[in-house]
């Protein structure tokens, strides 16, 4: 670690959460704001693209000046701003990178585009302060479904991706067939806890040239074949015995995909990460999991799951002692590989 405290502002806006967050050696959280617009989007039954750039637009200075002022800062304290630019909804990204940008050249300040995935990823560090690389990570989220081996701070390689959905866009499609509401991942975990996961048989997509990666687009149409058929035939099912065996399937897969890579590779150390990582079922089975085969297993809080800017400062920290520097002309880019 540099012998000279970094204090980094990072700002993330890929999605429906504006936030920003004040961070010391990627490790230290100084402040911390998260605005949602949750209760926005619930009444549209999912993210709606041009609202939440709105919002955004709307609440970014107020987020970013709360970060500041909780963190007792200046911007000319900062020694550098991070931001996500990518991947997620471009009007939303386009906001955070768009001011992130503007502070960056007014205050003199470097600026450092972050990866999302990275930052989700990142988190880990955050609460855990021994954690260092090589892990294994499990990145689950609306977006995102990726097993990923963090060679070094910065440097990752890709062990397994989802073919089609990302496992919490099923979430949130499935809650919708039994009319949960927005948003579906909470919503399932809760109605689990009270149902049986046995009850119906739903399938484990594998992919045949690639068995590592992932598909959930054949359990969702599953489920929506399921609900459909009992309609036609006059059948009731119950919710909670659904919501329990959609919930049974999607983490049998993740759990045993990710043991699966801890073994080929040899590593005894796994994070997870992103929204779903919140998941209760999905907590437990991988908590399970790795106590049965003497695994370190690290969990962010429920708060550093979720999309936030403290994330994005923990990444921007690595890359930027890495000599990682944007220019004026980062942009925004929803469909950013990783």
């Amino acid at each position: 670690m540099s012998e000279k405290d970094i204090y980094i502002l990072a700002i993330e806006s890929s999605c429906d959460e504006t936030a920003a967050a004040v961070v010391k050696n990627g490790r230290d959280v100084i402040s911390s704001i998260i605005s949602s617009q949750i209760d926005i989007h619930k009444l549209y039954g999912g993210v709606v693209p041009e609202i939440a750039s709105r919002k955004h637009i709307e609440r970014v200075n107020q987020v970013i000046k709360e970060a500041m002022k909780e963190a007792n800062m200046e911007f000319e304290d900062l020694d550098a701003i991070g931001v996500t630019y990518g991947p997620g909804l471009v009007g939303a990204l386009l906001v955070g990178v768009s001011v992130a940008k503007a502070i960056a050249f007014a205050a003199k300040k470097p600026l450092v585009g972050v990866h999302h995935i990275e930052g989700h990823i990142s988190a880990a560090y955050i609460e855990n302060k021994e954690l260092e690389p090589p892990f294994i990570s499990l990145v689950v989220s609306g977006g995102h479904t990726n097993i990923v081996k963090v060679l070094d701070y910065g440097k990752y390689e890709i062990l397994a991706s989802t073919r089609d959905d990302a496992c919490g866009e099923a979430f949130d499609k499935v809650a919708r067939v039994i009319d949960l509401g927005y948003p579906g991942g909470p919503k399932i975990d809760a109605l689990a806890k009270v149902g049986n996961p046995y009850a119906i048989d739903f399938p484990k997509a594998s992919v045949k040239d690639s068995p590592m990666d992932f598909s959930f687009s054949g359990l969702k149409t599953a489920v929506i074949n399921y609900v459909n058929t009992c309609k036609m035939k006059h059948k009731t099912f119950v919710d909670a015995d659904l919501a329990a065996s959609f919930q049974k399937s999607v983490v049998d897969v993740l759990t045993e995909k990710t043991l699966k890579a801890l073994k080929d590779h040899d590593m005894k150390v796994l994070s997870m990460a992103g929204g779903v990582a919140s998941n209760m079922g999905l907590r437990q089975s991988i908590t399970n999991m790795c106590e049965e085969n003497d695994i370190k297993l690290y969990i962010p809080s429920p708060i550093l799951c979720t999309d936030n800017a403290a994330m994005i400062g923990a990444a921007a920290y690595y890359d930027f002692i890495n000599g990682k520097r944007d220019g004026w002309d980062l942009n925004a880019v929803p469909n950013l590989s990783f």
